[in-house]
C-alpha cells in the first residue's frame, strides 16, 4: 500500500480541500441547507419494519413504510399516553410520526483529519449518520465494503490518499491485521484518552457490582452497596420461539475482558438465516467470553426496555461507554502496542436475575 501514503505537503493540501469543499462524500446529506453539527436526523435501522404513522399510535393509519438507512429529519420528540410503556418515545417527522425503537439519532460532524496515526493505533468514532468504507487492492482497486454507522468505534492505523484524492483512514479490525478497510477521514473523530479514562479505578475489587433484572430490563451499578448508575437495557429474546442461545443467562458472573471496539458476527455475508455483520461495536464488556455474551453499545435499534438481543445486553452507546470505563479490569492508557486493544482479567461481579 506504499502508493497510498501521503507526504506532509500533500496532507496539508488535501486536508484543507476536504474540509473546504467536501468534494467527495460517500453519503450526501438529505438536503442542501443543513448546518453541519446541528441537524438532528434519525437513521432507520431496519428494512420493512419501521412505518411513519398518521398519529403517534401503532394502530393509526400508515403514511408509508421506510427503508433501511433512510435519514429522517427530526422535528420534535413526544411521549403519548398510549406508549408503549417500555419505550414511549415517538418523533415527529415529515409526513407523520415514527416510533423511536428502530431509529438511531445522529448528527453531521466533520473533523480535521489526523496528520498521521500512531503505530499502536488510534481509537476513533464515526460522527456522521453513516459512511461507506472501502477495501483496496492493486488488482481490484477501490471496492465498497462495510457501511459504518454513527458512534461505532474503529482503530485508525494509517492516513492515506483515498479514491477522491483526499485524506482517508486505514482502519484495522481488532479481529485480525488482515481485515483492513478505508474510510473518509473527515467522518471519524479521534477519541482522546481522557474520554475513556477509568472511573473510580482505585476502589477495592469487591466494592463494585452490576445487577441486571431481566423482568424489568434495567441495569444498576453499585459501589459499596450504594446504587450509583442505572440504565435501561435490552437483553436476550427469551420466548420459546427463539434459539436457546439467544437468551441472556441468569446467574453470577464476572467481567472477563473489555474492548472499546469489537467486530461481532460474520466477516462476509453467506446468506444464512439471522446472519449479522457488525463491525465496530462500541464499548464491549464481556462476562461470558467463550460464548460472546457482553454489555455493549448498540447502533441497530433504540428499543431499550424490552428484550431485543441474541443474548448480549444491549445498551445505549453513552451508557455502554460509562460502564466500560467503570468496570474492571482497568483499561490501561495510553495504548503501548497493538496487543493492548483489549484487556482481560478477573473483573467486576455481574448478577443477572
Amino acid at each position: 500500500m506504499a502508493s497510498l501514503r501521503l507526504s506532509r505537503r500533500d496532507f496539508l493540501k488535501l486536508s484543507s480541500l476536504a474540509l473546504g469543499g467536501l468534494a467527495f462524500n460517500p453519503f450526501p446529506p438529505p438536503y442542501d441547507d443543513y448546518q453541519a453539527g446541528q441537524l438532528l436526523v434519525g437513521r432507520v435501522t431496519v428494512d420493512q419494519q419501521a412505518a411513519i404513522y398518521e398519529q403517534p399510535l401503532f394502530h393509526s393509519g400508515v403514511v408509508r413504510w421506510t427503508r433501511q438507512d433512510e435519514l429522517l429529519n427530526i422535528y420534535y420528540r413526544l411521549t403519548p399516553v398510549e406508549g408503549p410503556p417500555y419505550n414511549p418515545i415517538w418523533y415527529r417527522v415529515w409526513g407523520g410520526y415514527i416510533h423511536s425503537g428502530y431509529l438511531q439519532l445522529a448528527k453531521y460532524r466533520y473533523n480535521v483529519p489526523l496528520e498521521a496515526a500512531p503505530e499502536t493505533g488510534q481509537l476513533a468514532e464515526v460522527t456522521v449518520p453513516y459512511t461507506q468504507a472501502y477495501t483496496y487492492s492493486q488488482s481490484n482497486g477501490w471496492t465498497p465494503s462495510y457501511r459504518l454507522y454513527y458512534e461505532t468505534t474503529h482503530w485508525i492505523t494509517d492516513v492515506v490518499e483515498g479514491p477522491d484524492g483526499q485524506p482517508w483512514y486505514r482502519l484495522t479490525s481488532e479481529l485480525t491485521d488482515f481485515l483492513i478497510y478505508y474510510v473518509s477521514a473527515i467522518h471519524l473523530r479521534a477519541i482522546p484518552d481522557e474520554e475513556i479514562a477509568p472511573i473510580s479505578p482505585d476502589l477495592p475489587h469487591n466494592a463494585k457490582r452490576i445487577e441486571v433484572v431481566l423482568e424489568k430490563q434495567y441495569l444498576t451499578a453499585f459501589e459499596q452497596d450504594q446504587p450509583i448508575y442505572r440504565a435501561r437495557v435490552s437483553t436476550g429474546l427469551g420466548n420459546t420461539d427463539v434459539p436457546r442461545g439467544w437468551r441472556t443467562p441468569r446467574g453470577a458472573f464476572n467481567i472477563t475482558s473489555k474492548a472499546p471496539s469489537k467486530h461481532m458476527g460474520g466477516v462476509q455475508a453467506s446468506g444464512a438465516p439471522d446472519e449479522y455483520i457488525l463491525p465496530g461495536v462500541p464499548w464491549t464488556s464481556f462476562f461470558i467470553f467463550e460464548s460472546g455474551v457482553a454489555f455493549h453499545g448498540t447502533f441497530w435499534h433504540s428499543n431499550f426496555g424490552t428484550p431485543m438481543s441474541h443474548g448480549c445486553i444491549n445498551m445505549s452507546n453513552q451508557d455502554a461507554r460509562w460502564l466500560f470505563r467503570w468496570v474492571t479490569p482497568v483499561y490501561q492508557l495510553p495504548i503501548r502496542e497493538r496487543g493492548d486493544w483489549d484487556v482481560r482479567g478477573y473483573g467486576t461481579k455481574v448478577i443477572i436475575s
